[in-house]
């Protein structure tokens, strides 16, 4: 039902309209509002919020307004955040055996996990009970389709709200980030950025369709380049149906799991070359200075075949908007030296240990 909604053109324009509204109305008054005043601004919470609002207003006609200029923060948001990270931590212990004892005793990080996710499992039946109360005169959003379709059972319809916030704000938060730390430290790409804006939108026009961004190749080959060095999910994993053989005669056992891990597959030299570590969109670019997609395979970021991202062109939308208004009124300078290497929190997706914190000039 996801890929059969999120693929109706009506359904990405109110993707579109939601993302713009929520730009033009926070993200730029907020960036208005700390320029040229010498304030850090930590751009991977500003990324976080920003996410979140679409997120919950495109899947569940609901806006937490985590975005307004004084920057309030939901509890849902809080308790995501806390139960995404915690569940991550899991994998850090020597044996799953000590988790699982913290939870057989409710102690330590596990009572800290089952209190947010009761929490969790609380708001998100109130997002479901508000959704009912308001109505569906509109029909817009994704929750009122699904409860105006076959499903009905209550526990699948929450758990349904807490795949799409998963999915539609941390990875999109997650790349947004990343992307903007690159264009930070290489001033060059973020100018290039501009220059095919403007010569496809035209000088001080406004980004009025989704149609617009299919031209601005270069942008779009800046994303692909950022999430290959920084992919919002750095591993993931598979558990194997049957008996299987890979594509070079490995025998995978039914019920093996099978991890492979984007961030490593995107800094090999035998797969982008010796430049491998260097930010480079004109990889991306062909001869006819079109962008050209690699080998899903090769660049998993949005897995590939039949599990390939339901949300994928939501996203790209999305990334693709946020960058280009950005980056016609504002630069962005790092906080902190130009050689400090990110590090990351334990979490579900890749977020920077300490955030993002930055420096936004307007440009004259």
């Amino acid at each position: 039902m996801a890929s059969l909604e999120l693929g109706r053109i009506s359904i990405r324009l109110y993707a579109f309209e939601v993302i713009n509204n929520e730009i033009q109305n926070r993200l730029l008054p907020l960036l208005a509002c700390v320029a040229n005043k010498d304030e850090v601004l930590d751009l991977q919470d500003v990324f976080r919020r920003f996410s979140f609002d679409s997120i919950c207003k495109f899947s569940f006609g609901l806006d937490p307004k985590c975005l307004e200029l004084s920057l309030p923060i939901s509890q849902f948001a809080i308790s995501f955040d806390l139960a995404s990270q915690l569940s991550a931590e899991r994998a850090m212990n020597v044996s799953p055996i000590v988790w699982k004892i913290k939870r057989f005793f409710n102690i330590g990080s596990e009572r800290k996990l089952k209190k947010a996710l009761k929490l969790i499992n609380i708001l998100a039946q109130e997002v479901i009970r508000q959704r009912r109360k308001l109505g569906f005169s509109n029909h817009r959003d994704l929750l009122s389709r699904f409860i105006q379709g076959d499903i009905v059972n209550e526990t699948y319809l929450r758990d349904i709200v807490i795949s799409f916030l998963l999915a539609g704000r941390d990875t999109v938060a997650s790349a947004s980030t990343s992307l903007f730390y690159l264009l930070a430290k290489n001033p060059r790409v973020a100018e290039k950025i501009r220059e095919e804006v403007n010569e496809v939108l035209g000088l001080n026009q406004e980004l009025t369709s989704c149609e617009q961004l299919r031209d601005l190749h270069y942008l779009q080959a800046s994303i692909y380049e950022s999430m290959r060095l920084y992919p919002p999910i750095q591993f993931d994993s598979k558990f194997c149906l049957d008996d299987d053989f890979l594509p070079d005669g490995t025998f995978v056992k039914k019920g093996t799991r099978v991890t492979y891990h984007p961030y490593a597959m995107g800094r090999m030299e035998e797969l982008w070359g010796v430049d491998y570590l260097e930010f480079k969109p004109e990889r991306w670019i062909n001869k006819d200075s079109v962008f050209s997609q690699e080998n899903p395979f090769k660049y998993p970021v949005f897995q590939a075949g039949v599990r390939v991202c339901l949300g994928k062109e939501m996203a790209l939308v999305e990334l693709k908007s946020v960058a280009l208004s950005f980056l016609r009124r504002f630069n962005v300078e790092l906080a902190h030296s130009s050689h400090h290497i990110p590090r990351f929190s334990p979490g579900l997706t890749a977020s920077f240990r300490g955030g993002l914190p930055v420096f936004v000039r307007e440009i004259k």
